[in-house]
């Protein structure tokens, strides 16, 4: 259901500002403050709500920073990340269905690199923002110091905001592969897409051994 809400309010608030902007009227769109807003509230409401059920993994690179610091097994790891990749391609497809009529011009949200935009640099930027999104995540939510019942959805929700707007005229700023592949998989558009899995889960993984190595409460 997180995963699923994320998809479908973050692709649909870009398809509805392509679909605003029909007609040549920039000024209808809701631009790249309204796209990053709509992503970082259904982040940051979802967290809240289904925080306390599923630990609100929504993204498939926060649950590897889980695994690599032997907080989630492998069968709990494969299994969230089924269920991700299952919401995001089901919000996708619903988005698509709708009768949207700028879905194909955008590629249905599918991220990829801006125009002159290195795979390289789309890597390393993908993988900066994930990283703090990832860092964000532990160092409100574990051990007895987190704050998971008060900020936590908060402040991961405005880590997504920040990171779409710094990085979304570049990469899209997806921070997550599963936000990747649901629309992919629905538009059918797969450039530069190893991209969005490479960058985002090499930046958890660095997010998560910091964090567990530096800063994570001792019992």
């Amino acid at each position: 259901m997180g995963t699923f809400a994320l998809v479908f309010f973050g692709v649909g608030a870009i398809v509805a500002d392509q679909f605003l902007r029909t007609g040549g009227n920039a000024q209808a769109g809701m631009g790249l403050l309204g796209v990053a807003l709509a992503q970082g509230l259904a982040v940051g409401i979802m967290v809240t709500a289904l925080g306390h059920i599923s630990g609100g993994h929504f993204n498939p690179a926060v649950t590897v920073g889980f695994w690599v610091t032997r907080r989630f097994s492998t069968f709990d790891t494969l299994a969230y990340g089924i269920a991700q990749a299952g919401g995001a391609v089901a919000a996708a497809y619903l988005v698509r269905r709708l009768p949207f009529d700028a879905w194909s011009a955008v590629q249905l949200g599918a991220p990829d690199l801006a125009r002159g935009f290195s795979r390289t640099n789309g890597m390393i930027l993908e993988g900066v923002l994930t990283f703090f999104l990832v860092f964000v995540y532990f160092a409100t939510s574990m051990g007895e110091r987190g704050v998971f019942n008060k900020i936590s959805g908060f402040a991961i929700g405005l880590t997504v905001t920040i990171g779409v707007l710094a990085g979304g005229p570049y990469t899209g700023a997806a921070m997550n592969p599963a936000r990747a592949l649901g629309p992919a998989v629905a538009a059918n558009h797969w450039t530069n897409h190893g991209i969005y899995w490479i960058g985002p889960l090499a930046g958890s993984v660095a997010a998560a051994w910091m964090y567990d190595t530096l800063f994570s409460p001792k019992s």
